[in-house]
């Protein structure tokens, strides 16, 4: 079975879905048999990566929020993210632009390291405060899960990756997601959003039937 999953980087509940995702697939008999495939999505494509502006700033201007309701989403959001074992830091988080972050992640599917790659940069986003569109810092995180550092490096310095990126993100266009995460089960189910592990194991069950 083949399971796509559409995600962004800077997405929190993409994370939160990546952990209900994995509690579902640890119930599930035909685990061994589950391929996934990581795909590119920017939740803001024009996103200028701004290491000096918060995040809570960032979103505030974004979405038109005032200080205090930002703080109560990030609250609400850093709870549920603990729930399912996580600890987010927006305080520390960094604004940056995530196109670079999934050519890392495909050179990283060549390797058949994906999925360490996108756990890698989660964390690094949400929990160590690492800026996930600086070219070194990627080469970092690819040195962790055991790529090459300087094949990184040369990967990012050039355009490497880039129209596979621009390909996941037309797919989702003709698929009509609008939101991520976004589970598609060989390409015959859908699920959409951070939803309940018990969600993903009857999905599992019926795509496996």
């Amino acid at each position: 079975m083949k399971v796509e999953i559409w995600s962004d980087v800077m997405c929190p509940f993409c994370y939160i879905g990546k952990r209900k995702f994995e509690a579902a697939l640890a119930q599930f008999e035909g685990r061994d048999d589950v391929e996934i495939t990581w795909k590119a999505f920017q939740l803001d494509p024009n996103l200028k990566t701004e290491p000096n502006k918060s995040v809570a700033q960032s979103l505030a201007e974004k979405k038109g929020w005032s200080a205090q309701e930002t703080a109560q989403m990030m609250d609400h959001v850093t709870n549920i993210a603990q729930s399912v074992g996580l600890d987010y830091h927006f305080d520390k988080a960094v604004v940056a632009n995530s196109f670079d972050a999934h050519r890392f992640s495909h050179y990283a599917k060549t390797k058949g390291l994906q999925d360490a790659a996108e756990e890698r940069l989660f964390a690094a986003y949400f929990s160590e405060g690492k800026n996930t569109a600086d070219k070194g810092v990627l080469a970092e995180i690819g040195a962790e899960i055991g790529l090459d550092a300087n094949a990184i490096t040369e990967v990012l310095e050039a355009d490497t990756y880039a129209d596979e990126v621009a390909l996941d993100i037309y797919e989702a266009q003709q698929f009509g997601i609008t939101g991520v995460p976004f589970f598609v089960f060989d390409r015959k189910r859908a699920v959409s959003g951070a939803q309940d592990s018990q969600v993903f194991l009857q999905v599992l069950q019926q795509s496996q039937q």
